[in-house]
């Protein structure tokens, strides 16, 4: 027994258990009382550790095992789907736990719950995050978007996410109704993205907002933080920096640039 259990990685207790619960006798014992397994045994015992390997109770086992004719694919495959929606589980889990990993990028002082009930399935994606601040390290206007962000309260993120909805739902009407990208309409929702931003987080003059847009194609991480990816369409992230393109075009020809409403 002590053989076995050592080659076959379980216990001698478990192998106790087996043989008390009828699940596998060993089939022999030797002149001085020690349990032997034969070749049929060990056979049995890969079966049973198979099926405990896949989550099987052991009266299921012994089931299976008891008539050596039955079919255990039926089994199998409801084994198979159980695995499967457990492994969909899992996965859920294991974006909730990322994205509280993420939105604590944020600084918002919130529990989880606030945080999803606020942010719902806006990705703040953690790499994204890491990668803007090297790269604006120096920036004033990163250090100006930091600052207002960590001093955002609870309702203030309600009123941003809020508005930020509004307006998405606005570009995604825009953009699946065909409305041309440099057409008024288009133009006008860029606007409102760059008031936006200068509201809630820094100064966004349209030479910013352009290179803000071109990040957008670039990276889908940064379209990310603007569109959910369950909400996103092909070639809307172009569609969207095209507009502010157009729009920051716009500015240059009247020559204003528009007040940010704080």
């Amino acid at each position: 027994m002590g053989q076995v259990a050592a080659f076959a990685g379980v216990t001698v207790r478990t192998l106790h258990h087996y043989d008390k619960a009828g699940l596998l006798s060993p089939s022999e014992r030797s002149p001085a009382g020690y349990r032997l397994y034969g070749e049929a045994d060990l056979v049995r015992l890969q079966q049973i550790l198979f099926y405990r390997e896949l989550g099987f109770p052991l009266d299921e086992i012994a089931a299976i095992l008891k008539d050596p004719q039955a079919n255990p694919v039926e089994r199998l495959r409801d084994r198979q789907r159980q695995l499967n929606e457990e492994i969909a589980r899992l996965q859920r889990l294991a974006e909730v736990a990322e994205r509280a990993i993420e939105v604590q990028k944020t600084g918002v002082p919130l529990t989880p719950e606030e945080r999803f009930e606020v942010f719902g399935e806006v990705a703040f994606d953690l790499s994204y995050a890491t990668e803007a601040e090297l790269k604006w390290a120096h920036s004033a206007g990163q250090r100006e978007a930091m600052a207002r962000a960590d001093a955002h309260t609870k309702e203030d993120w309600r009123r941003l996410m809020g508005e930020a909805a509004a307006w998405r739902a606005e570009l995604l009407a825009a953009f699946d109704e065909g409305e041309p990208s440099d057409g008024g309409r288009a133009m006008d929702l860029a606007e409102e993205h760059r008031l936006h931003i200068a509201r809630w987080f820094t100064s966004c003059p349209p030479d910013m907002h352009r290179r803000i847009a071109d990040d957008f194609v670039a990276d889908p991480r940064a379209f990310a933080l603007v569109v959910p990816p369950s909400r996103q369409r092909p070639g809307l992230a172009a569609y969207l920096r095209n507009a502010v393109h157009a729009n920051a075009a716009r500015h240059a020809g009247d020559g204003t640039d528009r007040e940010e409403n704080r």
